[in-house]
């Protein structure tokens, strides 16, 4: 209907209530839903990664679309890439004629108007871009919100750090495992739980943590240790407090971490920063394998032992 038929969204959504028809939540449509539908790689059977990301000591990244990381054909396949293809042709070109200016003269607007923004009201007026299109013009609707001095009565930052942390995991490991690599290791990542296996001999796993401020002012860390997949080793890859980049990195052997979950603190005890590191190299290292010589002077698999006077081999 969007591509052949050339309806809006809203259109589609009329024609679809009319007919009785509910989303899977068992709600009428809106221009938001089907909009989610239209941009969604999913229903092409894909998962996408590293939309936002940071690399290892370097500030948070916005990512073109070309360097996105997709992990193709992991859902079944309902609709075309070429259908699809269309369709995001389609929506891009209704917000690449507009200026950064221009989007948020927009978004003032509507401010304006209804009181307050989301989304889902973004994505119901059907006289804009839509909210995908601030996310990828600015990173995410929150900065787009802060450039016009909106600040949401709800604090939702949370949310998009949570939601960085998950985009940004994937390069993280990737630069772990490019580490362990370039020391000379061989790895092997589980691609359904992402644990590693370094030169088969120990397992690790990888954790981002967020930093949590305090009513007072102080810092937080909280770790989960995924005590399910008993990892040998559990890197936690600790937040500074703006949560744009690590501050620095624990390195926690199974062996000596009983419980599920721990708390840290900007300064802890010496049994928790004993297991602190300013960068991953230590780590590394473990991965470099010690070639070993064969000895002098060895017996041959057949050789006879001689027995001395106590009736021990020599």
């Amino acid at each position: 209907m969007f591509v052949d038929d050339g309806l809006s969204e809203q259109e589609i959504a009329t024609r679809l209530n009319g007919d009785g028809l509910l989303t899977d939540l068992e709600r009428p449509w809106t221009r938001s839903s089907v909009h989610q539908i239209l941009t969604n790689e999913k229903y092409i059977g894909n998962n996408v990664f590293n939309r936002v990301s940071f690399k290892l000591k370097q500030k948070r990244v916005v990512n073109s679309r070309d360097t996105w990381v997709r992990a193709e054909g992991v859902y079944p396949s309902i609709i075309s890439q070429t259908l699809f293809e269309r369709a995001r042709t389609i929506i891009d070109a209704r917000s690449n004629h507009y200026s950064d200016e221009q989007l948020l003269a927009l978004l003032q607007a509507i401010l304006e108007e209804e009181g307050s923004l989301s989304g889902v009201v973004i994505d119901e007026r059907a006289d804009m871009p839509s909210s995908s299109a601030y996310r990828y013009r600015f990173g995410s609707l929150i900065r787009a919100y802060s450039l016009i001095g909106y600040i949401p009565e709800r604090d939702y930052r949370y949310i998009e750090i949570n939601r960085n942390i998950r985009e940004a995991y994937p390069q993280v490991l990737h630069d772990i495992v490019a580490g362990f690599e370039l020391a000379g290791g061989e790895v092997v990542r589980n691609e359904d739980n992402q644990l590693l296996t370094v030169n088969g001999g120990f397992t690790v796993a990888v954790v981002i943590v967020r930093a949590l401020a305090t009513s007072g002012g102080s810092l937080r860390w909280r770790i989960r240790l995924d005590t399910g997949l008993l990892p040998d080793l559990t890197v936690a890859v600790r937040l500074n407090a703006s949560n744009s980049g690590p501050l620095d990195y624990y390195v926690f052997p199974s062996i000596d971490m009983t419980l599920p979950r721990l708390k840290l603190t900007e300064d802890n005890s010496l049994s928790l920063d004993a297991y602190r590191f300013e960068s991953l190299d230590f780590l590394y290292s473990l991965a470099r394998q010690c070639s070993l010589e064969k000895p002098h002077e060895y017996l041959e698999p057949d050789a006879t032992f001689t027995k001395n006077a106590d009736n021990h081999p020599d």
